[in-house]
Parts: C-alpha cells; sequence; structure tokens
C-alpha cells in the first residue's frame, strides 16, 4: 500500500503490483519513495500554514463539560494558605492569656468604692489622715475642763466627749481656710504641694463650699448641745482669731504666736463651759503657757519648710530666729512649764500635779535638746511627739484634781 501511495504522488510505478522489470526501476524506486515523502510533508506543512482549507472547530461537548467542572469545582487551598489559617488560629498560650485577662479583670467598682473616693480630697483637706493637729487643738480644752471640776471630782464627761467632737470640724475648717489662702504657694513647697485645692484636686469653690459645711457642723454641735451663753461669746470671738491665721504669714515673722492665740482658746473656753466665768489666776497662766508651747513645737515644725517659705517669701519664726532656734523654743518650753505650774497652783491642784508636770517637762526638753532642724523627718517626729506632753499635762491636772 505504501508503494501504490508513492506510485499515486509520484507516478512511478503502476496501479497494479508489479515487481521491478530491470535494474534501472530498482534504482528508480529511492527517489521516488524521497519525493513521495517530501510531497506528504509539503502538504502537511500546507494544512498548518493554512494554505488548505481549514474546518472550523469549537470545543467538543467532553471539553465543555470538564471546563465548566473546573469552573464550579472549589479551588484548592495553597500551602500559603493552609500557613496563613494555621497563624490564625489561636494558639494555647494566646487561649491562656484570654483566660487570665478575663480572671485579672478588675471586678465592677462598688458605690461604696466611689464614694470614698469621691471623699478622699476631701478628708485630705480637712487633714483627717493627720489627727496631730486636732489632737493639739483639744488639749488644751481638756486641761481647762479638767481643773474647772469640782475638787475630788471626776471630770464632766459630757463636756468632754462635746469639745472633743468640736475639734475635729473646727480644725478641719481652719486648715481648709489656710489651703484656700496658700494654694498658690502650696504647690512651690516639695511637703505641700500634693495637697488638693493646690493640686488641683479640689476647686476652690469646692473647698469653700466644704469649710462652710465643717462650720455649721462645729457651731450646731455646740449649740445643740446647750453650751452656755459665756461660752457662745467666746466662740464667737474664735471664730475670726482662727481663720485670719494665714494672713500672718505675710505680714509677720511671728505666726506661730498668733497660731497659739488661736489653738489654745480652749483654755478659756472650757473654764466657761464649766463655770461660766473666767477666774484670769487660773486660766490666763495657762493661756499664756499654751502660747509658748505652740511657738517652741509650731517652730519645730516651720523648719522643715524653711528653704521653700524663703523662696516663696513666706515669714516664719523659724526664719525670724534663725541659728538661734533652739535658745528660743527653750527659753519657750520654761515659761510653759512655769505658766502650768502656776495655773494649777492658783487652782489648788494637789501633790500629784507636781512630779507628772515634770514628767511632761523632760519630754519638751528631750524633743527641744535632740531634734536635728536640718532634718525634715526628725522635725516632724519631734512636732507630733508633742502629743505625749498634752497628754502628761492633762493626766497631772486629772490626778491634781482628783487627789485635792
Amino acid at each position: 500500500m505504501a508503494l501504490l501511495s508513492l506510485s499515486r504522488h509520484a507516478g512511478a510505478l503502476p496501479l497494479h503490483r508489479q515487481g521491478p522489470s530491470s535494474s534501472s526501476q530498482l534504482l528508480a524506486r529511492p527517489h521516488a519513495i524521497s519525493t513521495s515523502s517530501e510531497a506528504m510533508a509539503m502538504h502537511r506543512l500546507s494544512h498548518h500554514r493554512g494554505i488548505l482549507p481549514l474546518r472550523r472547530q469549537g470545543p467538543s461537548p467532553r471539553q465543555l463539560l470538564a471546563r465548566s467542572r473546573t469552573i464550579l469545582a472549589p479551588s484548592q487551598p495553597t500551602e500559603e494558605d493552609k500557613k496563613t489559617e494555621e497563624d490564625e488560629k489561636p494558639t494555647e498560650e494566646d487561649t491562656k492569656t484570654e483566660e487570665d485577662e478575663k480572671e485579672s479583670s478588675p471586678p465592677p467598682v462598688s458605690w461604696v468604692q466611689r464614694s470614698l473616693e469621691a471623699a478622699r480630697p476631701y478628708a485630705m483637706l480637712a487633714r483627717l489622715d493627720k489627727p496631730i493637729g486636732s489632737w493639739l487643738l483639744a488639749w488644751p480644752c481638756m486641761w481647762s475642763l479638767t481643773m474647772a471640776a469640782m475638787p475630788g471630782a471626776l471630770p464632766d464627761l459630757k463636756m468632754l466627749a462635746l469639745f472633743g467632737c468640736l475639734t475635729i470640724p473646727m480644725r478641719g475648717a481652719a486648715c481648709t481656710v489656710n489651703d484656700l489662702f496658700d494654694r498658690n504657694i502650696d504647690n512651690k513647697v516639695e511637703r505641700t504641694k500634693s495637697r488638693p485645692l493646690a493640686s488641683g484636686a479640689l476647686t476652690p469653690t469646692q473647698g469653700l463650699c466644704f469649710f462652710g459645711v465643717q462650720l455649721l457642723l462645729g457651731l450646731g454641735v455646740g449649740f445643740l448641745l446647750q453650751l452656755n451663753n459665756l461660752s457662745r461669746v467666746l466662740g464667737l470671738i474664735w471664730f475670726p482669731l482662727a481663720y485670719s491665721y494665714p494672713l500672718m504669714k505675710r505680714l509677720t515673722f511671728w505666726p506661730q504666736a498668733y497660731l497659739g492665740l488661736s489653738f489654745n482658746y480652749g483654755a478659756l473656753l472650757g473654764w466657761a463651759a464649766i463655770k461660766g466665768t473666767l477666774e484670769p489666776t487660773i486660766v490666763l497662766p495657762m493661756y499664756i503657757a499654751g502660747i509658748c508651747w505652740t511657738l517652741a513645737y509650731d517652730t519645730i515644725y516651720a523648719h522643715q519648710d524653711i528653704k521653700d517659705d524663703l523662696k516663696v517669701g513666706v515669714k516664719s519664726t523659724a526664719i525670724r530666729f534663725g541659728d538661734s532656734t533652739k535658745h528660743w523654743i527653750s527659753a519657750f518650753g520654761t515659761a510653759t512649764i512655769g505658766g502650768l505650774a502656776l495655773s494649777g497652783y492658783n487652782a489648788g491642784l494637789a501633790w500629784p500635779y507636781y512630779p507628772i508636770l515634770a514628767a511632761a517637762a523632760a519630754q519638751l526638753a528631750w524633743q527641744i535638746s535632740t531634734v536635728d532642724l536640718t532634718d525634715r523627718a526628725d522635725c516632724n517626729r519631734k512636732f507630733v511627739s508633742n502629743n505625749w506632753f498634752g497628754a502628761l499635762v492633762f493626766i497631772a491636772i486629772f490626778f491634781g484634781r482628783l487627789a485635792s
């Protein structure tokens, strides 16, 4: 058949099968086969190049079906997609962290906590965190009330409780006024810059309203518990004296003396509340002794701020006395003990009063002689220790009156 096909294209062989008749025919066969191969190659080339007309063929039904399956089939995730999905999955550490955060999240704040947080700046403004001021204001009242008791009798416990309660709002109101005046100075002093008004935790309006509340509370306690008329009059005189003290730091180097007039006013008020009168030979020596006591302990206290006071222009006995401070406060301490001794003698206190007063004098001498005026912490410790001095004097008067 191959030879027949070649014969048709090349014309070298007849249509019927015949063997080669001669050697020339045998030699011509390879040439015919070569010519036929070339013709077939040309035919195929012309078919590809478009020489022969091509039949237009579209995709077969099987191809269309395969294409539709390819389009509709979901795409297979690549290795990168798998890695991304694995990265996005929460790990055990992430799960533990979320659980820890849930466990460590703070519980909801109760109304009690909110109320305490809101009240905190006001408590700081009233110095409730530093009760030493209330004690120093209360002790002269307690001395006077106890000395005014009848010989051999206990002091009036109702009055002791009343004056003890009065000292808290009265001292708080005095501190509030002081901070209102000094808020632009306190923010420049290291020890006082965190006070509520100086730091901005409270506004001046809030401070003024709080002052009014404390003042009304103090007056209400005094009048509701029926102080006598003389005590009420003396109390009204005391108010301007107490609340003008902050101005004295700007006017004189002796603001501690003015503070003494205010803080020891209870020596007059306590006696008047019990007796309804004033006995000058008893109450005046006690009052002067209290003023000298205040000059001693508040000068020590002022040494904490002496450098800052010099910068801002505030005056004090610490600045006035300078290197002579210990000589001055020693003299004030001596006057304190002398005044108390004279007051007790005029009141007719019995002998137990004097040895206990001597113990109080030793405590005062100790703090004056050992205080390091250049050490703020030591100045504060010695200042706070005056609570013991006040308590010893009270005990001395208590037993002196009880034994008289």
